[in-house]
């Protein structure tokens, strides 16, 4: 049964949609014979669903069934804390003092402070949900199967320069997929203490409090956001530049903070090149469930099977606080 609770935290549209799905479901159900009773009985079954929002063409908000009971995913959304906070509890302590920069195979760089957080949120997910697999940016494909139903995605610092160069934009990043869906997203900024929690069904939060996107109707008034223009290469510098040059104010240097400001409202659109699995899958739920859009390029939905022999291939993203002007953008990018 959808609960008071679960009822409540879905966002006015969807609220409205139940209920009057409800009134007339229970209307066209009831009489005065004696099985009235049953027939209420039966139309509140109608509502005995875990609910998620979709958007329709015309966009409004739809309400669909998932998998997932409330208490299943208040279960994993408490574990999604503990990892934040044992990530954020080594990170802190390694913000802005000296360390070792390693340069990876790509040549990006890696720290004890990446390193230590991804091995704290592996221990708990061990000891929490021994059947769940984990994929970590350092360390890989973490089961003893080939494959799991559940698997948790993990960025333990999503913007190393900017942790090394002591700038606070950089986050942790925390996803939860199911058959290769991503069903909660967490975006922890460890220092300002800063932590966007999305859940398939729920409306985002920032701190406890929920929050959504803003409407911006044209690219001529949007702020965007890129972490660098040096990212792109390519067709995808010609791309971008289309962009850039449409939109009101270009900004740079945000990494994953950059998607945390539009879920709140302060940002419009992000535009970014050669991303990997584990630096946007925490992102999807987190900005779908404030009411923005985020895909690739050609408006394609973002989805990454996690298994022993995944690799972490690129891909381009491009997210935006509604529908209308991320279809600009993604028009304006012509990504074939």
């Amino acid at each position: 049964m959808l609960s008071q609770s679960h009822f409540l935290s879905l966002d006015p549209r969807s609220r409205a949609f139940l209920h009057t799905n409800y009134r007339t479901c229970c209307s066209s159900s009831l009489s005065s014979s004696p099985s009235s009773t049953l027939a209420l009985t039966n139309s509140r079954r109608i509502l005995s669903m875990t609910t998620t929002r979709s958007t329709i063409s015309d966009g409004v908000d739809a309400v669909t069934s998932v998998e997932h009971s409330g208490s299943e995913l208040d279960r994993f959304a408490n574990v999604a804390t503990k990892l934040a906070d044992a990530a954020g509890d080594v990170i802190r302590k390694y913000f802005r003092k000296k360390f070792d920069i390693v340069d990876k195979e790509d040549l990006s760089p890696v720290t004890i402070a990446d390193r230590a957080a991804e091995e704290a949120m592996i221990s708990i997910i061990r000891a929490s949900l021994p059947s769940h697999a984990i994929y970590g940016e350092e360390n890989g494909w973490q089961c003893t199967e080939k494959s799991a139903d559940y698997v948790w995605v993990l960025d333990p610092i999503d913007g190393t320069k900017s942790f090394i160069t002591g700038k606070p934009v950089f986050g942790t990043l925390i996803a939860l997929l199911h058959r290769g869906k991503p069903i909660l997203g967490v975006i922890d900024q460890p220092i300002l203490r800063e932590r966007w929690v999305g859940i398939t069904g729920r409306t985002t939060t920032l701190n406890g409090e929920e929050i959504s996107t803003r409407n911006c109707p044209k690219l001529s008034q949007a702020y965007l956001y890129t972490t660098s223009p040096h990212l792109f290469s390519g067709d995808a510098v010609v791309a971008f530049a289309r962009v850039r040059d449409k939109v009101k104010v270009p900004l740079y240097g945000c990494d994953c903070y950059a998607y945390a400001l539009l879920a709140s409202g302060h940002v419009d659109l992000v535009v970014e090149s050669g991303l990997k699995p584990y630096d946007f899958l925490s992102l999807i739920p987190v900005i779908e469930g404030a009411g923005g859009v985020i895909t690739d390029w050609k408006g394609n939905e973002l989805s990454w099977v996690a298994s022993s022999t995944s690799k972490p291939t690129s891909f381009n993203v491009v997210a935006a606080g509604n529908r209308q002007l991320h279809q600009q953008a993604v028009d304006c990018l012509e990504w074939e």
